[in-house]
């Protein structure tokens, strides 16, 4: 019974830490949030972040979408990104895009846009939510996912 629980824990963890690999043959971890759906396309926003130099002390922040098409046609689906830093009451748009999912295809995670103009001072908080559109369907609720940490 222990030992069931802790395999549906690591699993839980399995689903939310995400290695995606760097175009500089670094590999990137990312977190995911909780997800939201449009009709038959589960939707999870996720985030990475990463600090520049000590010349350059923005952190690099990822916004990236995880869809999933649960029905047996495929859908075209839309998906936008908005993030904020801790205490600040305005969303700013990093991005956004299209693509065809296949029935029971999983797509992503995927890059939705990235920010590198938020200062990276350790325990800030930086949110970012996805949200998609699957066929003209009403838009989903919002995906968030966040970080405290300089690099993820």
């Amino acid at each position: 019974m222990h030992s069931m629980r802790i395999g549906a824990l690591l699993g839980v963890a399995a689903l939310t830490m995400v290695t995606v690999p760097a175009s500089d043959a670094h590999a990137v971890t990312i977190a995911c949030g909780g997800g939201a759906s449009t009709g038959r396309v589960s939707v999870h926003g996720c985030i990475s972040s990463e600090t520049g130099t000590i010349h350059n002390p923005f952190r690099h922040v990822t916004a990236y979408v995880k869809l999933k098409n649960t029905g047996n046609r495929a859908l075209t689906v839309s998906y936008e990104a908005f993030g904020k830093v801790e205490n600040h009451t305005d969303w700013t748009k990093m991005g956004n895009s299209r693509t065809n999912v296949r029935p029971g295809q999983d797509f992503g995670p995927e890059a939705v846009g990235t920010v590198t103009r938020w200062a990276c001072e350790p325990g800030r908080k930086v949110t970012i939510r996805v949200r998609a559109q699957a066929a003209g369907a009403a838009w989903s609720a919002w995906s968030p996912a966040a970080t405290k940490q300089c690099t993820t």
